[in-house]
């Protein structure tokens, strides 16, 4: 099994270019692979000799630009950025793998990146998309030494600005490569798929066939939770969708505070198979000033020392913010301050998005808002 698990991670820098050569192939120009590729070696580093590293930071370089090339885009600023970028990586990932050898330090190199892998693969969305302010935080657990499946994606469509996110099941290099997955099929489905419903069934199916490909759930991490979230364009509205994830909530700017619940709780992303059943969204008012406050698991199950949960909802019901990253940067430190002395548990990541200007209503107490 050790040999299995090492073969394997030996081939997934491979694995990674070969994905995000075939994604960008697929997929209209404006859509980039450049994550999967600065994250091959990253990954490489830690397992390979210097010699492999280099010539997978250099596999990956090239792959950037034989694509450029390939739809006549090489030289436009934003291209020429992402190549940068994946050499960057790649330089990063060689000088990586002297210390690592030098150092003889391989797990803990590993953990450090596999991290570097997830946020390749995970980059930090813009501040403003189609009109809305967007915030996004990754916390790792302090007294963790794993990666978590931690994502979120958000895309600006012509059906309005949707977002995922999510929690896949299980840790590390595995978690990772299911990440891209999720994101991968997401951001491909919420351009062209109509309704959010179906957005929810291409994510499905992409799971669907990723375990089947890799021989089920035991060799590929096919089991998210994610929320699935659109704000279509004028109109002062959310529509979103659950897959067994932590309901997010909703602030307004004077205070009040709603949590977004659903009737029927539906399973998993990727267990299809115990259920099948038409995903149905919700949706709700979503006024100028609100913020919506998506997040992991991480958030609402972690403990303090006598073992009580940190609950978002209670703590922020009639507190103002008046920016997303502001919230997010709140949240983050009331929970490290939660988990003094027991410390944080699972990884958190956060998703803050908020729509600018108009009136507010006044503070009142926490409501809950069903479809």
């Amino acid at each position: 099994m050790h040999a299995q698990a090492h073969a394997f991670v030996r081939s997934l820098p491979t694995l990674l270019i070969g994905i995000g050569l075939v994604s960008a192939l697929l997929t209209p120009p404006r859509f980039t692979a450049a994550p999967l590729f600065s994250a091959a070696p990253l990954v490489a580093a830690p397992f390979f000799g210097l010699l492999g590293t280099v010539l997978t930071g250099v596999a990956a370089s090239t792959s950037v630009v034989l694509l450029q090339l390939y739809y006549g885009t090489a030289g436009r600023p934003q291209e020429v950025t992402e190549l940068i970028n994946v050499v960057t990586v790649s330089a990063l990932a060689v000088l990586i793998n002297v210390v690592v050898r030098q150092r003889g330090e391989k797990l803990a190199s590993a953990r450090e990146i596999a991290e570097a892998a997830q946020r390749a693969v995970l980059p930090e969305p813009a501040s403003r998309i189609g009109g809305l302010q967007i915030a996004a935080r990754y916390e790792a657990a302090q007294a963790d030494a794993f990666i978590g499946g931690d994502l979120y994606a958000v895309q600006d469509t012509p059906h309005g600005v949707r977002l995922v996110v999510g929690d896949v099941r299980g840790k590390g290099l595995g978690a990772v490569e299911a990440v891209a997955v999720v994101i991968g099929a997401f951001r491909e489905a919420a351009e062209q798929e109509a309704t959010l419903e179906a957005v929810a069934q291409r994510l499905e199916r992409a799971l669907a066939r990723e375990g089947t490909r890799r021989l089920g759930l035991d060799a590929f991490e096919g089991f998210t939770t994610a929320v699935l979230a659109e704000m279509p364009h004028g109109r002062e509205v959310v529509r979103f969708i659950n897959r067994g994830h932590p309901e997010p909530l909703m602030l307004s700017a004077g205070g009040r505070l709603w949590v977004l619940a659903t009737e029927e709780p539906a399973l998993p992303l990727g267990m299809g198979d115990l259920g099948i059943w038409p995903d149905r969204a919700g949706e709700c008012w979503f006024p100028a000033g609100a913020t919506l406050l998506f997040y992991t698991d991480g958030l609402s199950e972690a403990r303090n020392e006598a073992g009580e949960f940190y609950d978002p909802a209670a703590r922020l019901s009639g507190r103002m913010f008046t920016a997303p990253d502001s919230l997010l940067a709140t949240v983050a430190e009331e929970v490290r301050a939660h988990t003094e002395g027991s410390g944080m548990t699972d990884d958190m990541a956060l998703l803050g998005v908020r729509r600018p200007s108009g009136e507010e209503p006044e503070a009142a107490d926490a409501v809950t808002l069903r479809e």
